[in-house]
């Protein structure tokens, strides 16, 4: 039968002469169709198995990415454009079949639950093939909705200005967060998910190398040494960016947002938090809970209740639906799963590195500000037309500048603070504040920044207080302008003080007062009110009363530089 079969085909292609040359011909039309049909069904294969739908629903582990996914900014972008990355066919292919161990560990169950990604493509070859970090420059405008939890579930709005930046110091285009992808920044995570980084490098563009040590952690220049370190990209930061699940804080003020939720039925954000924000040990006790709202306001809204019973049960509905998008049971996967490492509130983030505590062998700190990466959070006045946003565009005194300074600055209140921040209640004193400012919506009683809790940051770690105890002490004592004991002249050491806390202000072509304290000669003038110095007698002199009265000065120097600025005056205020 096979030799008959095996005989039949020779005939078929290889038919003897004299054969018809239609039936010649026959042979070559049916390979070519055959041909035809394999490669479509490759094709059609190869491109199905890079669907986002084959990706999302034929295996049984997705459905928590699949989902996030399609409300992500990268909904529109397939799968396989980060995970498998863009190249030549060929490669992706090799790079393909590299991930059959997946489909093998399904199908013995011996898939990871929760899934978490091991071997992502690097961001160069993924997110930056669409996202150019050199031509980000814009800063963007943010406004958060907060919904809280009383009776008339009232909307609290946060505007901040996100300093996306990007770019490098070549173009102009500043630091700004993007700053951190274009330089080199390197560290070393104890972890595998990167939550706890004791070590970081940054390699400035001359090649000057500069470290910083988490002083909490014990690491040192001795157990560093050795390490494998990671450079910092995109999915250093952005490494749920396309799978998040929102915690059940934000998913039920986006639905009010939205309005799926209205936001005129009493006690409504409090009820559902109550009910999503919860762990249950099954799927049917979650929606048994949260099918308990409608017996809430039939309770103790019956009037209410009457009226939309119908929308009261839409509710019900959505949060179901809200649910489903939260909590994975059979993945092991809820808002509480994955870090995200976007932000610095709900998840350690940013405060990995910028917690206050990482410091050089100087006690340099990485720098932490509330308006490093983004202006100062302000929250919007309920029924006000405007909301006026703070951008740095002028001076700041020189303690600002320091490192430490988030840390240290609710211990350096003095009256020179009310210059450029004052209480909008003028019975509140800075100085003998106990705790944080009151909440008056001024830039020091701003809830945006003092309203809350930030549980990641180093402030309170026990290794770093004798450090900021320290610097603290010199940043009131001590001037780094003058020599205790020497005395001054304008040239050695008066020049350098006035150039450190004055000129900022006083200089330039339209100095403040008419007062231009650049150079000798422009200090002995004076400004507008006259003369500034008396010679010879400091006592008489505007800018030693100004030094020394009240309330502050903006460019106020501290006790040795104040004494030493009269000592300077009574000599007779020499150049030399």
């Amino acid at each position: 039968m096979f030799r008959k079969l095996i005989n039949a085909l020779k005939r078929f292609f290889f038919p003897p002469p004299g054969t018809k040359a239609w039936l010649r011909v026959l042979p070559f039309v049916i390979l070519g169709i055959l041909t035809f049909v394999v490669l479509s069904a490759g094709a059609y294969t190869w491109e199905y198995t890079n669907s986002t739908e084959f990706c999302g629903t034929t295996c049984h582990t997705m459905p928590p990415e699949y989902s996030a996914y399609q409300r992500s900014p990268h909904a529109r972008v397939q799968c396989v454009e980060c995970h498998i990355g863009r190249d030549v066919i060929t490669t992706q292919f090799s790079r393909k079949a590299g991930d059959l161990r997946h489909v093998v560990l399904m199908m013995t169950q011996q898939y990871e639950f929760p899934i978490h990604t091991r071997n992502m493509r690097p961001a160069r070859e993924s997110c930056e093939t669409c996202h150019f970090p050199e031509k980000f420059s814009d800063d963007s405008l943010v406004q958060i909705h907060n919904y809280n939890s009383d009776e008339t579930n009232s909307l609290e709005t946060i505007y901040l200005v996100l300093k996306t930046g990007g770019g490098s110091d070549r173009e102009g285009l500043g630091r700004g967060i993007h700053w951190h992808i274009e330089n080199e920044v390197w560290f070393y995570a104890t972890d595998e998910f990167q939550q706890d980084i004791p070590y970081v490098r940054t390699i400035g563009k001359n090649g000057e190398v500069t470290e910083y040590y988490d002083v909490g952690s014990g690491y040192s220049p001795e157990s560093i040494a050795g390490k494998t370190l990671v450079r910092m990209d995109c999915i250093t930061c952005h490494n749920r960016v396309t799978h998040t699940i929102p915690t059940p804080q934000q998913a039920i003020d986006q639905a009010l947002s939205k309005h799926l939720i209205p936001t005129d039925i009493p006690f409504i954000r409090a009820q559902s938090l109550e009910r999503l924000g919860r762990l249950y040990t099954t799927d049917e006790a979650a929606i048994a809970a949260i099918e308990t709202l409608d017996d809430y306001y039939k309770e103790n809204y019956p009037e209410l209740y009457a009226e939309r019973e119908a929308e009261i049960q839409q509710i019900v509905a959505t949060l179901k639906d809200v649910y489903e998008t939260m909590v994975f049971r059979e993945q092991k996967i809820d808002w509480q799963t994955h870090k995200d490492n976007l932000g610095h509130k709900n998840d350690p983030g940013c405060f990995r590195c910028h917690d206050g505590k990482h410091l050089t062998q100087t006690d340099e700190a990485i720098r932490l500000e509330c308006n490093l990466c983004h202006a100062i959070p302000v929250v919007g006045v309920p029924g006000s037309l405007t909301t006026n946003i703070e951008l740095v565009s002028g001076p700041e005194p020189a303690s600002h500048t320091h490192t430490n300074w988030i840390s240290l600055h609710s211990k350096a209140i003095d009256s020179t603070c009310i210059a450029c921040h004052a209480p909008n209640d003028p019975e509140v004193i800075f100085e003998r504040l106990d705790g944080q400012p009151p909440p008056d919506g001024s830039f020091c009683g701003n809830t945006a920044c003092h309203g809350s809790v930030w549980t990641y940051t180093g402030f309170d770690n026990p290794a770093l207080q004798p450090i900021l105890a320290r610097q603290l002490f010199i940043l009131k004592n001590t001037s780094p302008y003058i020599l205790p004991g020497v005395p001054a002249t304008f040239e050695a050491g008066m020049g350098s003080l006035f150039d450190g806390r004055c000129t900022t202000c006083h200089s330039g072509s339209n100095p403040e007062g008419g007062l231009d304290v650049s150079s000798y000669d422009g200090v002995m003038a004076g400004g507008a009110s006259g003369p500034v110095i008396v010679p010879g007698d400091a006592d008489a002199s505007l800018i030693y009363q100004r030094q020394t009265g009240s309330p502050a000065h903006f460019g106020q120097m501290i006790a040795d530089e104040v004494e030493a600025l009269a000592e300077w005056i009574n000599a007779g205020a020499p150049r030399k």
